[in-house]
């Protein structure tokens, strides 16, 4: 029975290299992966998933006007697909998260979509949000603060590697603008004047 996975992390936990990953698995043992990313990041290059491993892959792409269930349904006609993997999902919407749960439930397809759950601010991303509400399974992958414990929290960083309070949701960067902390320095770096 098809489901849909929700794998979400603070930054550098191993999302995409797991998503990467996947698609080996199921192409090792005969099977169709399907892979999409998000096209407002183009930092490895338009429609490619990486890793900071050096992994990486083409990806169909989505915006925020993608009809994701059209498009899967489309090409179901014309080849099988045994599992959908999905990059940066916490960039998805409300009715692109609905589109998913049609896939599964409609095409029978798995959907495994990878994101982050909050932004620099601590709060939800719109994608994020309805995966952790409507998702079948949620896992959590996990990475550590520099001091050991979990990181659960993403500080934005400037120029001068101190936190960013304010801005847009999303700006997207790498380790050069962003670092993954536990709770307490998260926010410890934000009391900081």
């Amino acid at each position: 029975m098809a489901q849909l996975y929700f794998y979400y992390s603070a930054m550098n936990a191993g999302k995409s290299t797991s998503l990467l990953q996947s698609a080996y698995n199921y192409e090792e043992r005969g099977m169709n992966a399907l892979l999409y990313t998000a096209a407002v990041d183009d930092r490895a290059g338009t429609g490619v998933i990486s890793s900071r491993i050096g992994l990486e892959r083409e990806a169909q792409l989505f915006s925020a006007t993608t009809d994701l269930f059209a498009e899967v349904l489309g090409m179901s006609h014309t080849q099988r697909f045994h599992c959908l993997l999905l990059d940066e999902a916490q960039f998805l919407s409300k009715e692109q998260v609905g589109q998913l749960c049609r896939i599964v439930d409609e095409l029978a397809i798995p959907v495994l979509a990878f994101g982050l759950r909050t932004d620099f601010r601590a709060e939800l991303f719109a994608g994020s949000q309805y995966l952790l509400a409507w998702a079948d399974k949620l896992v959590e992958l996990k990475t550590v603060c520099h001091c050991g414990r979990k990181a659960n929290h993403v500080l934005r960083v400037g120029a001068d590697g101190q936190p960013i309070k304010e801005g847009a949701q999303v700006e997207i960067g790498g380790n050069d603008r962003y670092v993954s902390v536990c709770r307490k320095h998260y926010i410890e770096a934000l009391a900081r004047p």
